[in-house]
């Protein structure tokens, strides 16, 4: 069976970003994104409908978010959509479909709080000097 789970999202951030770090110290944090869209209803009419989204940022991705957006910030996003599953305290199983962030891109001037190459960040998390893609690290696809 065929199967491809990519998406792809240009937003702005509804909140500051916030990390927290895992018992094994890898650092997560989660982003809210407003995502949009603009059409004409059947009466011509100008619409916009918008979608909000957790993406879900890891490792030295997360603390580069953390240090350089905010909330207002344009981002680019390329991940995969993956399903989290708890049970809450009165017992009853929840869900929620989550972005699980692969590369982000810093949208926006750096006066703006979103710098496109932190430089300070040269051992942790470089853009690639091609794209500005922020890139997770390849060995630590698996932190969740």
């Amino acid at each position: 069976m065929a199967s491809l789970n990519k998406v792809f999202l240009i937003g702005n951030l509804t909140r500051d970003p916030e990390i927290r770090y895992t018992p094994a110290g890898v650092a997560v944090v989660n982003l809210g994104l407003a995502v949009s869209r603009k059409f004409k209803d059947k009466n011509q009419e100008l619409r916009e409908e918008v979608c909000f989204l957790t993406v879900v940022v890891w490792s030295k991705m997360a603390e580069s978010c953390n240090q350089y957006l905010k909330k207002g910030s344009p981002l680019f996003v390329e991940g995969r959509l993956t399903l989290r599953t708890w049970e809450d305290t009165a017992g009853k199983k929840r869900n929620v479909i989550e972005v699980r962030a692969e590369r982000v891109q810093f949208l926006g001037r750096s006066n703006q709080g979103a710098p496109s190459a932190p430089a300070e960040e040269s051992h942790a998390v470089e853009p690639n000097s091609e794209t500005g893609w922020l890139e997770e690290n390849e060995e630590k696809s698996d932190e969740n």
